[in-house]
């Protein structure tokens, strides 16, 4: 396993992407352009709103950015499930990062609200999560809440997210 860091750049997410930083097999992110995040800005599996752990991380807008060209021409805004998918990256990469072997899974959400649309006009989203729930036994799984700000505005809404990492003899 890598070492656990509390941050982690651009060039980190990107070596996760490649399988790089949790081992062969393991957690990994998407690469760009599905990949959702920029920066992680804090990860502890101390602290948040129900003390098992907390994920504050970025994705910096960019009018060019592939989805607003095509959703929707002449009215650009950023498809809801590509902020939903971010938060379930950053939650299948807490699951590598506190050790969990397998790879990553959505298995769900409980509910999600949106309050605001992010468009090529936001800069910065934030986001914030915070967990609710970890097992990492045989069955590896993150339960979570959390929240997206675009601009310092909460845009999304998020509770009861779910996340496993799956093995061949234990698929999520």
């Amino acid at each position: 396993m890598a070492d656990q860091k509390a941050a982690y750049s651009f060039e980190d997410l990107l070596e996760c992407g490649h399988g790089r930083l949790f081992g062969p097999g393991n957690a990994q992110l998407p690469l760009p352009p599905m990949l959702m995040i920029d920066r992680i800005t804090h990860i502890s599996d101390k602290g948040g709103e129900y003390d098992k752990g907390q994920i504050l991380a970025e994705f910096d807008i960019k009018p060019d950015l592939w989805f607003f060209g095509c959703h929707f021409e002449g009215d650009p805004v950023m498809p809801g499930c590509l902020g939903l998918d971010g938060m379930w990256q950053l939650l299948g990469f807490f699951l590598g990062w506190i050790g969990g072997q397998g790879k990553g899974r959505a298995l769900g959400v409980g509910e999600v609200k949106f309050s605001a649309m992010v468009t090529p006009a936001v800069k910065k989203l934030e986001y914030v999560i915070n967990l609710k729930r970890v097992i990492n036994r045989r069955l590896v799984l993150g339960v979570a809440d959390g929240v997206i700000k675009a601009d310092g505005v909460i845009a999304y809404t998020i509770s009861d997210m779910r996340v496993g990492l799956a093995t061949e003899e234990q698929p999520a």
